[in-house]
């Protein structure tokens, strides 16, 4: 099979209403379709990446297992930041700068028709990212395969009627399937996004696939569901489960999720056979209330979901069928987000021994915030924490008054206006290595540390006319 041909099932609008499927380009008695939507078919999704910096590992049983969809899920509202940090140093970046390498993971089943390949690791730049990914094709001797780049995102050209500041770095708007929809309609093996809602990575080929309409609200929100729950990747195998999450079966081989999707909207959740995790009742009823602030009404640019509604079967052997999503018409406005600047961050650690570390430690931060009123310093916000006692948001030792933790890290951070006025405390530290409490076993930051930058994110609405009309899908064949 080569790579303009795809593995999977499609209705022919020619055609409709008989019996057939569409293979290789080639009509065979079988499948039923009708009012345009296919039945009798299954569509494997794989959830191959949850963040920016996710590992690769488990891609290659994920993708020898034989997945229709490779969907890498690569943004947050920190990794916008971290990006736009990288378009600062260098007008070519802005996008993961790992996305090469999970396309060249997938080369093998692209150029062979196995599957495709769609992420929104295109960030806040994915023009760039989009000519990364062909120029890397192109250096590799890769001919034939369709590249879509989905731009429109960005919103900045309307700062004005959106009330934008005047500092604004980036301003996004979080796009919903149907674009990516125009990508894998016209042809496309890999499409790249910019702000995609994650969700919506993984409707779009279900929508693709299924012929399922854009007012077809209980299937759209059974597509956001699937994507909902795989977009964490290995977070709803078995991570970060806080039941007995010690019962690994392979805690070195990591099993992303699979998604068996049928036309009606139900699915399967699974993970290739023979990997460590779980799927389980819990574990995917855990993924499916992650981030969500009202389970009867979980906003997508596409549809409203009521994951309320949903209802989990655990088959057993790491499958669990996942049903009776419902839906109602999307909102009338997009999510947005607006980065702007917020000033600089200086940092200091010191760790301090039993016995009395706790109040070692209290003196250090004493003495460095001391020293910032001596000098001058203008602060703006000051944060303490003491890794041994309360440094994950409370009391981390009981409330023994007699208990003396054996070892304290004292974690203090400034924000300031500038880089230089942040800067100032760094060189202040010095004095704690001799002649401050005794015990110090460790002065990270204190000499030669180097401010960062802070930026500020807000979410806002966006009115769907002022980005519909401007986004686009741009479809390079290598």
């Amino acid at each position: 099979m080569g790579p303009g041909a795809s593995p999977n099932l499609r209705t022919d609008p020619s055609r409709e209403g008989e019996s057939v499927r569409k293979l290789d380009g080639q009509h065979h008695p079988g499948l039923e379709v009708g009012a345009g939507i296919v039945v009798g078919v299954t569509v494997r999704l794989g959830g191959g990446q949850g963040f920016y910096g996710d590992g690769r590992a488990p891609l290659d049983d994920l993708l020898a297992s034989g997945v229709d969809y490779l969907v890498c899920e690569a943004l947050a509202e920190l990794t916008l930041a971290i990006l736009q940090k990288d378009r600062l140093r260098d007008e070519a970046l802005g996008y993961t700068r790992d996305l090469p390498l999970y396309v060249a993971a997938a080369v093998p089943y692209l150029v062979d028709g196995r599957t495709r390949f769609i992420t929104n690791a295109g960030g806040i730049n994915p023009i760039a990212a989009g000519r990364a990914v062909i120029d890397g094709l192109r250096g590799a001797g890769i001919s034939g395969l369709k590249v879509a780049t989905v731009v429109g995102d960005d919103v900045r050209p309307h700062a004005a009627t959106l009330g934008l500041p005047d500092d604004t770095l980036f301003a996004n708007a979080y796009l919903g399937a149907r674009p990516i929809v125009d990508a894998l309609d016209a042809g496309a093996h890999i499409v790249i996004c910019g702000r995609v809602a994650d969700a919506s990575l993984f409707l779009a080929p279900l929508v693709h696939e299924f012929g399922w309409g854009w007012d077809d609200w209980d299937r759209l929100a059974a597509g956001v569901t699937v994507g909902h729950l795989m977009e964490c990747s290995g977070q709803v195998t078995g991570g970060n489960y806080s039941g007995d999450w010690w019962n690994n079966s392979d805690p070195l081989r990591v099993g992303f999720p699979i998604g068996e999707c049928e036309p009606d909207g139900s699915f399967v959740l699974t993970k290739p056979a023979g990997t460590g995790g779980r799927v389980s009742f819990d574990t995917v009823r855990e993924q499916l209330l992650y981030e969500v602030h009202d389970p009867s009404a979980y906003l997508n640019p596409d549809v409203t979901a009521n994951l309320a509604a949903v209802r989990l079967e655990d088959l057993g052997g790491d499958r669990v069928r996942v049903f009776g999503a419902a839906g109602t018409a999307a909102p009338e406005t997009y999510k947005g987000l607006v980065c702007t600047p917020a000033g600089f961050a200086g940092e200091a650690r010191v760790a301090y021994s039993w016995p009395d570390a706790e109040a070692k430690a209290r003196a250090a931060v004493a003495y460095l915030r001391g020293r910032a009123d001596i000098i001058g310093m203008e602060v703006e916000e000051w944060s303490e924490e003491y890794f041994g006692v309360n440094g994950f948001g409370g009391p981390t030792v009981g409330a023994d008054i007699d208990h003396d933790p054996a070892e304290v890290i004292a974690r203090l951070a400034w924000r300031c206006a500038t880089k230089e006025e942040a800067t100032k405390l760094v060189f202040e530290g010095g004095l704690l290595g001799l002649s401050g409490p005794p015990m110090i076993s460790q002065a990270d930051r204190l000499r030669g540390g180097r401010p960062t930058q802070l930026l500020g994110v807000d979410a806002i609405a966006v009115p769907r006319e002022v980005v519909d009309g401007q986004v686009r899908v741009e479809v390079t064949e290598v």
